[in-house]
C-alpha cells in the first residue's frame, strides 16, 4: 500500500492532485492491528500496488514506521549507492526529481538492460516487466505473466534512477508470489 497524502474529498472523489508531499512511502497492509476505512475524510488516500517492485517503480520507498527493517536496509543500500548519509526527507527530495515531471509525467530513461539490477521495472514489448536474474516478468494487475528472456541492449527504465542505484547496492525488494517460482 502506498501513501502520497490526501488526494480525495469528503465524498471519496479524487481531485486533480496526484501527490500532496514528497514522502511517497509503501506500507504494510496490516500493522499493529490498526483498522481504518478506505479514503476516510481528512486522511491519506490509500494507493495499492501489486508488490514492492511496482511501488518502487512508481517512486515510493519503504515506510519508516511499519516497515522499519526494510526502510533501514533501503537506507543502507541508498547510502552505499550515493556515498552520502541521507535523511528520509533528503531521499524523498532526490526521488521526487527522479520520478515525476512538473507536468505530472513519469520520468523514465534509457539504459542497457544488462546493467540493471534485480527488482527493476522496465517497459518491454509495450508493457511493464520486472527484471530478475535472466528473466523479464510481464506485469499485470493480477500478478506477473509467463516470463521471457531478459532483453539485451537499451530499454526504457520505469524505476527511478536513485532506486535503481539502491537496488544495485544490494536492496532486495519483496516481489509478488506470482514472481516467486521464477526468481527463487
Amino acid at each position: 500500500m502506498g501513501n502520497r497524502g490526501i488526494l480525495h474529498d469528503a465524498h471519496q472523489n479524487l481531485g486533480t492532485s496526484r501527490w500532496k508531499h514528497k514522502a511517497w512511502v509503501c506500507c504494510l497492509l496490516a500493522f499493529k492491528g490498526r483498522k481504518r476505512p478506505l479514503m476516510a475524510p481528512n486522511n491519506y488516500t490509500e494507493l495499492f500496488f501489486l508488490d514492492e517492485p511496482t511501488a518502487l517503480a512508481a517512486g515510493h520507498r519503504p515506510c519508516a514506521e511499519c516497515r522499519r527493517a526494510d526502510f533501514s536496509r533501503y537506507v543502507l543500500a541508498w547510502e552505499t549507492a550515493m556515498q552520502i548519509r541521507s535523511s528520509a526527507p533528503q531521499m524523498d527530495a532526490a526521488l521526487h526529481i527522479a520520478r515525476v515531471t512538473r507536468q505530472r509525467r513519469q520520468v523514465t530513461y534509457e539504459a542497457p538492460c544488462e546493467t540493471l539490477p534485480n527488482g527493476t521495472m522496465i517497459r518491454h514489448s509495450n508493457r511493464a516487466a520486472l527484471l530478475w536474474n535472466q528473466l523479464a516478468l510481464p506485469y499485470s494487475p493480477a500478478g506477473y505473466d509467463v516470463p521471457c528472456a531478459r532483453p539485451t541492449g537499451p530499454v526504457t527504465v520505469l524505476t527511478p534512477r536513485p532506486t535503481v542505484a539502491t537496488l544495485t547496492a544490494g536492496y532486495v525488494p519483496i516481489a509478488h508470489p506470482s514472481a516467486l517460482p521464477h526468481i527463487s
